[in-house]
């Protein structure tokens, strides 16, 4: 493997964009030399993500060990899961104190790409900015959507 000085100074929370193979990139990054022995985290927010495709396990929105590549674990945060469960948090505490018409005006607000952007976004902070989950890992490695479907989903 080529130098990569670089790696030398990796900071603990890398971001790849863009299109392409970012699931290999992140590999790459986790199997350095000078990363051998340390532990990484593959977070994949694409909404097509392969992270489990490239491992050839399945990964979901929780943190799973990837087997056969010691130190790394991988969650994949699916934009659809996340905005399902920000809705039901919203709405299902108030069904019997809203007016029918009142709860369905709310759950057509909440079912727009902006509730799907809001909920992705919350996933993704909570986990860069949970040091308990976080505290295990060198290096925590977000494998983004390509731009245009970061920026909107």
């Amino acid at each position: 493997m080529p130098a990569l000085p670089f790696l030398d100074a990796l900071p603990r929370f890398v971001f790849l964009t863009g299109g392409g193979r970012q699931d290999v990139a992140g590999l790459g990054l986790c199997r350095a030399p000078r990363r051998v022995g340390q532990a990484s985290a593959l977070t994949s927010t694409d909404p097509a993500s392969n992270v489990g495709q490239v491992f050839g396990v399945t990964v979901g929105n929780a943190i799973t060990p990837i087997p056969g590549v010691p130190g790394l674990d991988a969650p994949e945060i699916d934009p659809q899961q996340a905005a399902d469960a920000y809705r039901d948090a919203i709405i299902d505490p108030v069904p019997e104190l809203l007016p029918a018409g009142e709860l369905s005006a709310m759950t057509e607000q909440l079912s727009g790409a902006c509730t799907t952007e809001i909920a992705s976004f919350n996933e993704f902070t909570s986990l860069l900015a949970d040091e308990a989950t976080t505290a295990a890992y060198n290096h925590v490695i977000f494998d983004t959507a390509p731009t245009g479907h970061t920026i909107r989903p």
